[in-house]
This record gives structure tokens, C-alpha cells and sequence, in this order.
């Protein structure tokens, strides 16, 4: 070994003691006849000190070392005379008598410390320097305790860990799939897997009634903070259970990582059904830490000639309380926000109630001062209070208001960082209808089973079936979604009929499952989370590339190793395609 502790370990116990340290220089300072170097592990940071009287030419080699040279250095631990209490290490000092220098560092192009000076392109090419930064080694650190945790809690409820194919059947439901051409079998091609899904109804049917596997997927999708082409889940699957089963066991899940990785105490997590999220918080994934409901008001400001209400499927808003002292330009710039197309809402009425109790709006002369106070008492504002309001289509405009809803969260400050609000969404539809090709899509997958109540259903309103779903949110992400799953042929024939799928598309592409289904499939169900977003809301970060060793940037490519690239001639050859 060349070293004999770490620099995050020393301290006034090591006193006296001869130690050899090695790591990175992070920083040097010159200051008269001493040298002083900070050198940085994984572990931490202690201090190096050369004295030019006692050994100069040691001292003198120490000052020609630069940033990032990987050193050994051997030496007394001493008590430090001007002690730094925000390092671990901060009460000792190393009194150098012997140097190595391991390897010489060219100057990295941005400081390798936590508030670096790198902007986050350049950081990516050189991610190898960028993860030598604390920031993201506690990052890293993070994630691999809620790995090992989740790992200790799913042994002890029995859990199998198992390992599925990562060379799959490409399937034309959900994300596009990557595709992977196969030279044994030319002209035929894998597909990499978006979730192991089918093989872990499988291995319920081959008789392991709890797996999880902590495992890569792949899914080929435009990217955002929270997505990434690959990506890593927490997958699990149980037989022999009902939905209660599975929610009981992964919110015991959620709770020991809460108490193992953060040492906070969770209680019993609220349900809520996707109807009420939807109705009150205009998304599928309501943040509740704080509240600011919706309040409808069709029946109070049709028929007032305003054409904007009059003409709209749903009038909806939201009080943000103490806020009527925005100013114009705050309003015109709440006005822009819903605008934008990601949005998508026409425009944005106001009502103030002022600190007097006075009462003004954008649409005073389309309604009375009884008109407005109706409308001022429908959302509970009292003096002080800023009323917000949106019109138009209603799932639209819930979903508009939704985001506005988050945005004055934020601007309010009500999303405090370490405040953690974890639910349940339950009773999901089982089908989306698209207009455009005129047919269902699962809400989750294909193998999702109907609330067993809403199954006469899917003969006569398939729209109105519930689903036997469920997802686990915090803050306003959703970390985790599962179901309980058909486990009946006929049930999954009927389910592929309505999506669309011929009896040979089917049999073609899920064959192998039904006829699974034929040699005793047992009840089962089960979930899977989001492993990278939940370590980002527990580290409280804003992007999961941040809890991601080696991600890739927003478009897909991972700008250190230069990929995707093009391949030679020969591979395309080898694999029987013709180049473009």
C-alpha cells in the first residue's frame, strides 16, 4: 500500500504518529520559509506542511508541484496551530520529510473543487476530473447507500435478486426501443429492454414469488432533467398478493431508506385517487407539500359576457395567499409563463384582495362588485390574497393550472429542501384514448390488470375501467409505478384486442407470456422504482445526471468518449447492412 491512512481520517488521537498519505493536490500556498499543500482522496482533505529551514530542498521541490500531481508524502502528524473546523482533518497537520511524486497532472481546464469555475459541457468532456469533486462524490456515495440499503431491506422480506436479459425482443408498445443487429442472425436484430418486465412475470411463474433486481434500462426518448437513455430501476415483482400487499411492503421499503439513508421518520403515507390529483392539483403527480388546491367556478362567471368563460369547458383557479401586492410586471410575467407552449394556457385573469379587503381584477368591467366578492369567497381569499385563474378545455387547462400551481410554489417558497411529502396514486385509468389514430393505449403497459369491480367494463365503457395500479410520489415526483398484473390468457387476449393487436401480432410478440399463462400462472404484481430520480430528491438535486457516474448530455451523446460514433466498413458487412 502506498499510503498507510486516508486524508479524511487523521486527527489529535494520530498525534505523533508517522503516516504516509497519497492523493491529489488540490491547492498550495507559499508563505515565507513554509510550504502548505492540501491533499485530497475520496476520503478528504489534510493538510501537507514543508519547512524551507529544516529540509529545503524538499520544500523546494513541493513548490514546484502543480494542481492535480499525484503525490505520496510521508511525515509526524502535529496539532495545528491555526486549526480549520470545517475540515475533518482540520485540527492536524502532516511535517513532511519524505515527498513522491506518483505522476505529473497537466492544469485541469476548471478548479476541482465544489464551487467550480467549469461550465456543465466541458465538465461532461472531462467528467473523469468533474467526479473528483466532493459534490459529486457525496453524490456517488449517496447513491451507494440507498443501493446497499434497498439491497439489506428486500433480503430480509425474502427477495430473490435475479438478473434478466439485457438482449430482448424489440416490442412496439411504450418508448422507442434500442436496437441491436445481430451478425449470427442476419437481418434480425435485439432490442435492449426499457424494464425486464415480461421475465419477471415469468420468474412469478416459475415459482420465485419475490425478485428484485437493481437493473440497467434503456429507453430511446428525448431527454430532460429527470430521463436519460439509460437509466436504472429498482424492479421488483411478488405473487400470491393483492394491491394492499405490495403497497405495504415497498412504503416499509421507502420508509427504511428514509430512516437508513436520512434519518428521518416517515409515517403512514396518504392515498389519493388519480381522479382527486387530477381535480385538485392538475397532475397525475401532486406535490403536496404545501397546498393551494383548485377551486372551480363555472357556475359564478358563465353567462357575464366575458367571452373567454363563457366559451371554456372548465373556469379553474388557485389562491396564492398573501400574494396581491405583485406588482404589473410580476403579473405580466405569470401571464408570459402560462403562455409558452409547454404550458399551452391563452391567458391569465387575476383577482387582488387587498390588504383593506378591496377588491380588483383584470375583468372588472365584465362583472359587479357582488360578482367578484362570489368569486373572492369561492377560494377562501382573505385580505392580501392574490387569485389566479385559467379557462379553457378542461384537461388542458388542469394541467396548465397545474404547472402554474408549482411555479408559484416555487416563487413563494413553499417546496422547503429537506421537507419530504411521500403519497400514493391509486385507481388510474387502465386506456388513453388518441384521437389522432383513433384507438386505446395502455395508461401503464399491456399487462396491467383492471380493478377486478371495473372488468364487465371492458365490453361496454372500456374507457371508465380503473386500473390495479399504483405510483409512489415524493415532491412532486414520481419515483415509482407498478400494478397488479393480468395473470389470466383470456384476460391478456382481451386486453391485446382493445389495444389494437391482432391475435398474430400478439401471439408474435407475446406469445411466449400467454402460453406461460397456460402452465399455472400464479396472481402477482409489482412496481418499479426510478433509482436515479429518487437519489436525486434525496440528495436534493435538481437533475439525475448528477447521481449518474457517466451520463450522457441533452442530446443523447456522452461527449467524453465521443459516442454515439460512426463504425467502420467491415462491421457493417459483418452484420449484413447496407450503409446509407
Amino acid at each position: 500500500m502506498l499510503r498507510t491512512h486516508t486524508c479524511g481520517e487523521l486527527n489529535m488521537a494520530h498525534v505523533g504518529q508517522e503516516v504516509t498519505l497519497s492523493g491529489w493536490l488540490q491547492r498550495s500556498r507559499d508563505m515565507g520559509g513554509l510550504t502548505f499543500i492540501d491533499l485530497r482522496d475520496r476520503y478528504g482533505i489534510t493538510q501537507l506542511v514543508f519547512n524551507l529551514e529544516v529540509n529545503s530542498a524538499l520544500c523546494m521541490e513541493a513548490r514546484k508541484l502543480g494542481r492535480e500531481f499525484v503525490i505520496s508524502a510521508t511525515g509526524k502528524v502535529a496539532e495545528r496551530s491555526n486549526k480549520n473546523p470545517k475540515m475533518a482533518t482540520g485540527d492536524v497537520e502532516i511535517l513532511v520529510d519524505k515527498l513522491t511524486v506518483l505522476n505529473v497532472s497537466k492544469t485541469p481546464p476548471f478548479t476541482i473543487e465544489d464551487n467550480t469555475d467549469g461550465g456543465e459541457e466541458l465538465r461532461m468532456k472531462y467528467r473523469y476530473l468533474d467526479l473528483r469533486r466532493g459534490v459529486n462524490r457525496r453524490n456517488l456515495e449517496l447513491r451507494h447507500k440507498m443501493g446497499i440499503e434497498t439491497r439489506n431491506y428486500l433480503n430480509g422480506q425474502k427477495f430473490l435478486e435475479i438478473e434478466t436479459p439485457y438482449l430482448i425482443k424489440s416490442t412496439p408498445e411504450g418508448a422507442r426501443d434500442f436496437v441491436v443487429p445481430s451478425r449470427m442472425n442476419q437481418g434480425q436484430f435485439y432490442a435492449l429492454p426499457q424494464s425486464p418486465q415480461t421475465f419477471k412475470q415469468l420468474l412469478m411463474v416459475a415459482g420465485y414469488d419475490r425478485y428484485f433486481q437493481i437493473v440497467r434500462c434503456f429507453r430511446d426518448e428525448d431527454l430532460r432533467a429527470d430521463r436519460q437513455p439509460e437509466f436504472t430501476q429498482i424492479d421488483c415483482e411478488m405473487a400470491f398478493v393483492t394491491q394492499e400487499d405490495i403497497l405495504n411492503t415497498f412504503e416499509g421499503l421507502a420508509r427504511h431508506l428514509f430512516k437508513s439513508v436520512l434519518d428521518i421518520e416517515t409515517g403512514d403515507f396518504p392515498r389519493m385517487s388519480y381522479d382527486h390529483a387530477m381535480k385538485n392539483y392538475g397532475s397525475d403527480k401532486p406535490d403536496i407539500r404545501f397546498g393551494m388546491t383548485f377551486t372551480e367556478i363555472n357556475g359564478l362567471v358563465k353567462g357575464k359576457n366575458f367571452k373567454v368563460f363563457d366559451d371554456a369547458e372548465l373556469v379553474v383557479g388557485i389562491n396564492a395567499t398573501g400574494c396581491s401586492e405583485y406588482s404589473r410586471k410580476q403579473l405580466d410575467e405569470l401571464t408570459d409563463f402560462v403562455k409558452k407552449p409547454q404550458v399551452g394556457a391563452s391567458g391569465l385573469v387575476y383577482i387582488r384582495v387587498g390588504a383593506d379587503g378591496s377588491i380588483k381584477s383584470s375583468v372588472d368591467k365584465f362583472y359587479t362588485p357582488d360578482d367578484l366578492s362570489a368569486i373572492v369567497a369561492a377560494f377562501n381569499a382573505s385580505p392580501g390574497d392574490l387569485v389566479l385563474i385559467l379557462a379553457g378545455k378542461e384537461e388542458k387547462t388542469r394541467t396548465a393550472l397545474g404547472t402554474l400551481r408549482l411555479e408559484m410554489g416555487k416563487r413563494m417558497n413553499l417546496m422547503q429542501p429537506g421537507v419530504f411529502k411521500p403519497l400514493w396514486v391509486v385507481d388510474f385509468p387502465l386506456l388513453e384514448w388518441d384521437e389522432e389514430t383513433r384507438r386505446f393505449y395502455a395508461k401503464h403497459h399491456p399487462f396491467t390488470s383492471p380493478k377486478p369491480e371495473d372488468i364487465a367494463l371492458l365490453d361496454t365503457d372500456a374507457a371508465a375501467v380503473r386500473a390495479n395500479a399504483y405510483d409512489l410520489v415524493i415532491n412532486g415526483t414520481e419515483i415509482g409505478g407498478g400494478s397488479i398484473r393480468i395473470h389470466n390468457k383470456e384476460l391478456q387476449k382481451k386486453m391485446f384486442s382493445i389495444l389494437g393487436f391482432t391475435d398474430e401480432d400478439a401471439a408474435d410478440q407475446f406469445g411466449f407470456l400467454m402460453n406461460a399463462f397456460e402452465f399455472g400462472a400464479p396472481p402477482h404484481g409489482g412496481i418499479a422504482f426510478g433509482f436515479d430520480r429518487w437519489s436525486t430528491i434525496f440528495g436534493g438535486g435538481d437533475s439525475i445526471r448528477d447521481y449518474i457516474a457517466f451520463p450522457k448530455n441533452n442530446s443523447g451523446r456522452d461527449v467524453m468518449i465521443d459516442s454515439p460514433s460512426a463504425i467502420k466498413e467491415e462491421q457493417f458487412k459483418e452484420l449484413g447492412i447496407r450503409k446509407v
